[in-house]
């Protein structure tokens, strides 16, 4: 191949497509467990995740609510994946190894994002959000009926392998994804820049700028007690029962249930056998909808 400008954007331009063909192809889960939120600037402070208070009936004069507000705040990160193609490769037309190189880089970014969703989940039990406590935790403060702040569980502890149920239909769900600068595809191409002068070397990346962060603790129920019936039934009265400030009903229905590969084959006796393990109906079957995790791994 005769390198000129017009053989190298016609270079770029299918090792792009090669790179959305990846990206399109990713197998990513994220979305399950996480909203996804715009960001403008290097940093997004949510302090609006507080205490919400409920409507009341109107009798006499407005009675004004002081809203809680905390200082979380979830701070972008840069990202990137680089891979170099040797000049010789180009002259010589060896290229076909390059493609499917890009189409993997391509798949690779798609679920980057997994990679920081899930692990942060995971991390909860000792990972603090916005109430300064763990994310799942027994002791998040909400105001009760009268105002008095008591404690709240969203985990029953254990030292197992994680699992997690969760209401995954709110528009806020227990992870912030937070968007500030999608992935970009972009070349260091021109036969005058240092990497080609000096190294023979054409370079192609990608890089974007996100994070992740908690939402409300109020839509999860953590645990690493084993996955049985008994914990299983507990942790969803647990979070059908779960209110807000001022003993407002949440309305959570827990409906998916999250676990690693460890965990598979109990999730599926649990939510999917006829009968229990006494040999009685089993009476949470198709209760939740289960979803296996491989970014939940040991």
């Amino acid at each position: 191949m005769i390198i000129n400008q017009a053989n190298l954007r016609s270079l770029y331009i299918g090792y792009r497509t090669a790179f959305q063909g990846g990206l399109g192809q990713a197998a990513s889960m994220y979305g399950r467990v996480a909203t996804t939120v715009p960001s403008s600037t290097r940093e997004e402070e949510y302090g609006w995740l507080g205490k919400i208070p409920s409507m009341r009936e109107w009798i006499g004069d407005r009675v004004i609510q002081n809203i809680a507000t905390h200082a979380y705040k979830i701070k972008n990160r840069p990202f990137e994946l680089t891979i170099g193609v040797d000049r010789d490769d180009i002259e010589d037309d060896n290229l076909g190894i390059y493609t499917p190189l890009f189409t993997e880089m391509g798949m690779s970014t798609g679920a980057h994002v997994d990679q920081l969703v899930w692990p942060l989940l995971k991390a909860g039990f000792t990972t603090a959000c916005y109430d300064k406590q763990n994310y799942f935790d027994a002791d998040h403060p909400v105001l009760n009926e009268a105002g008095v702040e008591v404690s709240v569980a969203n985990t029953d502890g254990g030292a197992g392998e994680p699992w997690f149920l969760i209401d995954d239909r709110r528009a806020l769900k227990p992870i912030l994804f937070q968007m500030r600068k999608a992935p970009q595809f972009v070349a260091m191409d021109r036969v005058d820049d240092d990497n080609v002068f000096n190294k023979r070397e054409y370079r192609y990346g990608v890089d974007a700028r996100y994070n992740v962060g908690f939402g409300f603790w109020q839509f999860a129920w953590g645990s690493k007690q084993p996955l049985n019936a008994t914990y299983y039934s507990a942790a969803r009265a647990a979070l059908l029962g779960m209110k807000g400030d001022y003993g407002r009903p949440l309305g959570i229905m827990p409906r998916l249930l999250i676990v690693g590969p460890t965990n598979e084959s109990a999730g599926r006796k649990l939510l999917n056998s006829e009968y229990a393990a006494g040999g009685e109906t089993n009476e949470w079957k198709g209760t939740a909808e289960l979803l296996v995790v491989p970014w939940l791994a040991v």
